[in-house]
C-alpha cells in the first residue's frame, strides 16, 4: 500500500471508531408544563432543570394559567448578592451554566411564595424569558392608614388590613408573612389619591424607630486591627435602642407613640419594609456571570428586592418590562426595579414602566475596591467597601482594572490588566495583575474595572410615584435617555460618583439626555435638582465629561431643574421649562440653574416660563456664563 494510501485508511479507521465508541449529543428539547402542577410548581420545574446536563432544554413552556411557588422544594443554594443581604437562598428556576434557553409563560402569572428567587441565573449564555408576571401572594412590606395623629403627644394611629397580620412584642410592632417577618424599620407615606409618595414626605418620614441607648459605658475601648463596616448587619445597632413603641388600641388599630418628625396626616397610607440591611431577601431576578439576558413582556408586581439585579454580565435587553403594583398594593419592589453592577456589552431598558418601587428606576455602575495592601510588584490586596458588596468579584483574567486616587483625580492614573483574582473571603480578595504596579501605588487607593460599564440605552419608558430618583448613571462609555417620562420622589437623573459609601464606581461621560418629560419631580421635600450631578468627595476635579441635555421638557412645582458640579463640556439647549403650580414651591429662592467646579458648559435656546428669581446661579469658575 502506498503511503498516503495508507495514512488515509488509518484516518477512514479512526472516524469509523470515533463513531462507534463516542455519544453523540442529546438534542435540547422543548419543555411543557400544564396546570396540573399549578398548586406547587416548584418540585417539576427543579427536578426538569436539573436533569439538563443529560437531557438539555430549548424551551420551557408553561400552559396559560396561574401557577404558585414555595420555597420548601426549591433548588438551594447560598448567594451573596449586591445591594441584596447575603442569604440562603431557594429557587424553582436555577438556571446555573445553560445556554440557548427561552421560558415562555404565555401570559401566566407566577406567585411566589416567602423568600425565594423565581429567576437565579448564574453562568449563562442566551437566556429568555417572556411573557409572565411575577407577584407574591403576601408582600414583604406592609400598609397602615392613617387615622388620627396627635402632634402635642406624638402619637399616629393606623388602621392594618387583615392581610398584614402583626404582634407586638416588648413595645415593638411585627409584621407576620409566609416565612418571613419585620418590624416598621424604613417606612414612607403614599398619597393613596395619587397612588404615588406623599408630597413633602421627608417631613413625616422615615419614622424615627431608631435612638441612642441612654445607657452606654466603655464602648470606645473596643478596637479594630482593620477597617470595618459600621453600617454592617452585625455592627449597626450597636450602642442603639427603638425609640418608638405600638400600643394595640383595639384589633387592628395600632397607636404609635415617640416619633420625632411630624405626624404624618390622616388618610395617607405609611409603608413599612423593615430594618435596613436585612429587607431585601428576594429580588425577582438575580443574573450573574452571563452574557445575554433578554425579558420580553415581563410584569413584575412585587418583589423582596429588586426586580432585577445582575452583575457581571453582557448584554441585556429588557423590553416591555413593567414593576407595577397589584393586589391594591401602594407599593411593587421594596427596592430598586433595575439594578446593574459591572456589567458590559449592551445595556437597553426600553418601553418599560417603573412605577411605584421604593427605590430607584435603575442603577448602573460599577464597583470600586480600596487596596489595603501592596504585597510585591504585581499583587495587591483589595477589600470590599460596603457590606451589601460582600463577595464581588471586580473582574475576569486580562480586564483592564483602573488605579484611582480621588484627592488626585476621579479618573484612574494608571491601568493594568487583571492576571488573576484569589478569593480569600468575602471582604478580601487579592488581585495579581499582568504588568508591574504603579510605582506609587498606595494603600487608601481605589481600584475600579474599566471594561465594566456597558452602552446604555434608555428609551421609551414611563418612571413614575416611586421612592427617591429614576436613574442613577455612573457609566464612562456611552449612555442615551431619550423620550422617556419621569415623576419621580427625589431626582429624576442622578449623575454620581459615590465613593465612601457604596463605593460605586463610574464618573460617566457621553451622555446624551432628548424628548424627555420631567414631571413634577423632587416633591419628597429634597432640596436638590431634577438631573443633579453630584460627587461624594468635596473637590473641583473634573468627574463629568461630554453631556447633551437637548428638547426636553421640565414642568416643575419649584424651582431647581438642573445642578452641575464638576462637569467639563455640558451643553443644555432647546429645554422648555415651565411651571406646574400642582404643589406648593419647598425652596422657592433656588435658581432654575446651579453650576460649580465645571468649565465649557453651555445653554442656549432655551425656553424658560418658570417662577425662579433668578434663572442661573455660578460659582467664580463661570462668571461669564448666560442662560440663554
Amino acid at each position: 500500500m502506498q503511503k498516503n494510501s495508507f495514512i488515509l485508511f488509518l484516518l477512514a479507521l479512526s472516524f469509523l471508531n470515533l463513531g462507534c465508541f463516542s455519544k453523540a449529543m442529546p438534542k435540547a428539547e422543548v419543555v411543557t408544563f400544564g396546570l396540573e402542577i399549578a398548586e406547587d410548581a416548584t418540585p417539576a420545574l427543579v427536578s426538569r432543570i436539573l436533569k439538563t446536563n443529560d437531557n438539555p432544554i430549548s424551551e420551557i413552556i408553561f400552559e396559560k394559567g396561574t401557577y404558585h411557588f414555595y420555597p420548601d422544594k426549591g433548588f438551594e443554594k447560598f448567594s451573596y448578592i449586591s445591594n441584596h443581604g447575603d442569604l440562603m437562598i431557594n429557587t424553582p428556576f436555577p438556571l446555573l451554566n445553560m445556554e440557548n434557553l427561552t421560558i415562555d409563560g404565555q401570559g401566566s402569572t407566577f406567585i411566589f411564595h416567602g423568600v425565594i428567587i423565581p429567576f437565579l441565573i448564574e453562568g449563562s449564555k442566551n437566556i429568555s424569558v417572556k411573557n409572565v408576571s411575577i407577584d407574591w401572594f403576601q408582600s414583604f412590606h406592609s400598609e397602615g392608614l392613617i387615622v388620627a395623629n396627635d402632634a402635642k403627644n406624638k402619637t399616629f394611629d393606623m388602621q392594618i388590613d387583615e392581610k398584614y397580620p402583626y404582634y407586638i412584642t416588648n413595645g415593638e410592632l411585627i409584621f407576620v408573612k409566609e416565612y418571613y417577618q419585620h418590624t416598621i424599620g424604613q417606612s414612607i407615606l403614599y398619597d393613596p389619591e395619587r397612588k404615588a409618595i406623599a408630597f413633602n414626605t421627608e417631613a413625616y418620614t422615615s419614622i424615627t424607630t431608631k435612638k441612642k441607648a441612654d445607657v452606654k459605658r466603655n464602648l470606645k475601648n473596643i478596637s479594630y486591627k482593620y477597617e470595618y463596616d459600621r453600617r454592617d448587619v452585625g455592627y449597626k445597632d450597636i450602642g442603639i435602642e427603638n425609640r418608638v413603641t405600638a400600643e394595640e388600641l383595639k384589633p387592628g388599630l395600632i397607636r404609635i407613640h415617640g416619633h420625632t418628625k411630624k405626624m404624618p396626616p390622616v388618610g395617607f397610607v405609611l409603608s413599612m419594609k423593615g430594618e435596613q440591611g436585612l429587607n431585601r431577601v428576594a429580588p425577582a431576578f438575580r443574573v450573574t456571570h452571563t452574557d445575554g439576558f433578554n425579558a420580553l413582556n415581563v410584569n413584575v408586581h412585587h418583589a423582596g428586592g429588586m426586580g432585577i439585579i445582575a452583575e457581571n454580565s453582557s448584554d441585556l435587553i429588557l423590553d416591555n418590562f413593567n414593576v407595577t403594583p397589584s393586589q391594591g398594593r401602594m407599593v411593587s419592589t421594596t427596592a430598586d426595579a433595575t439594578h446593574f453592577v459591572g456589567c458590559s456589552g449592551k445595556v437597553v431598558l426600553k418601553n418599560c414602566t417603573f412605577e411605584n418601587q421604593l427605590d430607584d428606576a435603575s442603577n448602573i455602575h460599577g464597583t470600586y475596591q480600596k487596596i489595603v495592601d501592596v504585597l510585591d510588584d504585581y499583587r495587591v490586596g483589595v477589600r470590599m467597601g460596603h457590606h451589601q458588596q460582600k463577595a464581588f468579584v471586580i473582574g475576569q483574567p486580562n480586564d483592564n482594572l483602573g488605579f484611582v486616587r480621588l484627592s488626585n483625580s476621579f479618573f484612574a492614573y494608571q491601568k493594568s490588566t487583571i492576571k488573576s483574582i484569589e478569593y480569600i473571603n468575602n471582604r478580601y480578595q487579592i488581585i495579581t495583575l499582568n504588568e508591574k504596579l504603579p510605582e506609587d501605588v498606595k494603600p487608601g487607593d481605589l481600584v475600579e474595572n474599566l471594561d465594566g460599564y456597558p452602552d446604555l440605552l434608555v428609551q421609551n419608558c414611563k418612571i413614575r410615584n416611586n421612592r427617591a430618583r429614576g436613574l442613577l448613571i455612573s457609566n464612562p462609555v456611552n449612555t442615551v435617555i431619550e423620550n422617556n417620562f419621569f415623576s419621580t420622589e427625589m431626582e429624576a437623573l442622578l449623575i454620581p460618583v459615590e465613593s465612601g459609601h457604596w463605593y460605586e464606581s463610574g464618573n460617566a461621560a457621553n451622555v446624551v439626555i432628548k424628548g424627555n418629560t420631567f414631571q413634577d419631580c423632587q416633591h419628597g421635600g429634597k432640596n436638590r435638582g431634577v438631573i443633579r450631578f453630584d460627587t461624594d468627595d468635596d473637590n473641583k476635579n473634573i468627574a463629568f465629561k461630554n453631556i447633551e441635555i437637548t428638547n426636553n421638557t421640565f414642568n416643575q412645582f419649584d424651582n431647581l431643574i438642573l445642578e452641575v458640579t464638576n462637569v467639563d463640556g455640558l451643553v443644555f439647549k432647546g429645554n422648555t421649562i415651565t411651571n406646574s403650580g400642582t404643589f406648593p414651591q419647598l425652596h422657592p429662592n433656588n435658581p432654575a440653574i446651579r453650576v460649580e467646579a465645571s468649565k465649557n458648559i453651555t445653554l442656549e435656546n432655551n425656553t424658560y416660563q418658570g417662577k425662579a428669581k433668578e434663572i442661573l446661579e455660578t460659582d467664580e469658575s463661570l462668571t461669564s456664563l448666560n442662560f440663554k
